[in-house]
C-alpha cells in the first residue's frame, strides 16, 4: 500500500468508525481545524466534580469519573496543542480528592457495575506511578498550577528515586514525568540507567517480530525528536516502524491486541491506536 493510500484508508476508518473525539482531533492534526473543537469534544466526557468518565478511555464504560480518564483528556489536549484552565484545574480538583499522599489509581470499584475489559479488575484500585507520573508530567507540559500537582510531583520524585518501574506502562508513565518536569538535573539523574534498565521491564515489547501484546519503542519514542528516541537502537526503530505500517487491516484500520468490552468500544478504541499510528508514521517520515 502506497503511503497516501495508507493515509487515505486510515482516514476513512477514523471518519466511518471514530467517535467524534478522534474526528475531531485528526481534523486539527492533518487538516488545520481549530484546536477548540477538541476541547468542545472533551467536554462531553466532564463530570460535575471536574473529572472525566463516560468511556473516555473505552476499555471501562463507567460513567464516573476516574482519574485515567483525566490522563486521557491532559494527553488529548497536549496532543492538540490547546488548553483550558478551567477545566484543567477543575481536573485537579477531583484527583486532589482520590489522592493518597499525591498518589492517584488508575480506577476504582465503581467499574465493576459497568461493562470492561478483562483486565480491568481490583490492580487499578491501587495509587501508583502508572497513572500519577503521566497525569503529573502531562500537567508539567500543559503548564498547569495546582496544589495537586505539586504533591504528585513530590511523590513521583520519591518513589522514581527509590527505584524504576519494572512493567512497561508504568516506565511509560515515569518517562512522560521526567520529559516534563522542571527540576532538568534531577530529572536527568533518574533517567541515566533507563536504557541498562530495559531488559528487566516486563510487557516491553522490543521484538517486532513478536505479535502479542504489549508497549513498544514507539509508544516511548512516538518521534524522532523524542529524548528517549537515544534508548533505542536505528534498527530497532525502524524495525518497528516497518511493523506499524504492516499492521494497517484491509478495512484501513488498526487492529488491537485486546479485547475491549464491546463493538462500540472496539470501534472507538481501533480509531484512538489508527490515529495514533497515523502521527507516528508521519512524525517518522513514513
Amino acid at each position: 500500500m502506497q503511503t497516501t493510500d495508507t493515509f487515505a484508508a486510515a482516514r476513512d476508518f477514523i471518519l466511518r468508525e471514530g467517535r467524534v473525539l478522534e474526528r475531531r482531533l485528526f481534523a486539527t492534526l492533518f487538516e488545520g481545524a481549530p484546536a477548540e473543537g477538541v476541547l468542545a469534544a472533551l467536554a462531553a466526557y466532564r463530570n460535575a466534580d471536574g473529572g472525566f468518565g463516560h468511556g473516555l478511555e473505552p476499555d471501562k464504560l463507567c460513567p464516573d469519573s476516574l482519574p485515567l480518564d483525566v490522563e486521557i483528556a491532559l494527553r488529548t489536549m497536549a496532543v492538540a496543542g490547546v488548553t483550558d484552565d478551567t477545566m484543567v484545574t477543575r481536573a485537579c480538583d477531583y484527583l486532589a480528592t482520590v489522592a493518597s499522599d499525591g498518589a492517584v489509581p488508575l480506577a476504582a470499584p465503581v467499574i465493576e457495575s459497568y461493562p470492561r475489559a478483562e483486565h480491568w479488575s481490583d490492580w487499578t484500585y491501587r495509587p501508583d506511578i502508572n497513572p500519577t507520573a503521566g497525569i503529573a508530567g502531562l500537567l508539567h507540559q500543559l503548564g498547569a498550577v495546582h496544589p495537586w500537582r505539586d504533591e504528585a510531583t513530590a511523590w513521583c520524585w520519591d518513589t522514581l528515586e527509590n527505584g524504576r518501574p519494572s512493567e512497561a506502562h508504568a516506565l511509560g508513565e515515569a518517562l512522560v514525568f521526567l520529559e516534563h518536569v522542571p527540576d532538568r538535573d534531577r530529572a536527568a539523574a533518574v533517567a541515566a540507567g533507563v536504557g541498562a534498565h530495559l531488559p528487566k521491564v516486563t510487557m516491553l515489547r522490543l521484538d517486532a517480530r513478536d505479535p502479542g501484546y504489549g508497549v513498544t519503542p514507539l509508544h516511548y519514542a512516538p518521534e524522532p525528536a523524542s529524548p528517549w528516541r537515544a534508548l533505542f537502537s536505528d534498527e530497532t526503530i525502524a524495525a518497528h516502524l516497518d511493523r506499524l505500517a504492516s499492521d494497517q487491516q484491509p478495512d484501513g484500520g488498526w487492529a488491537l491486541t485486546w479485547e475491549p468490552p464491546g463493538t462500540a468500544a472496539t470501534l472507538a478504541y481501533r480509531a484512538i491506536v489508527t490515529l495514533h499510528a497515523l502521527q507516528v508514521l508521519a512524525a517518522y517520515g513514513r
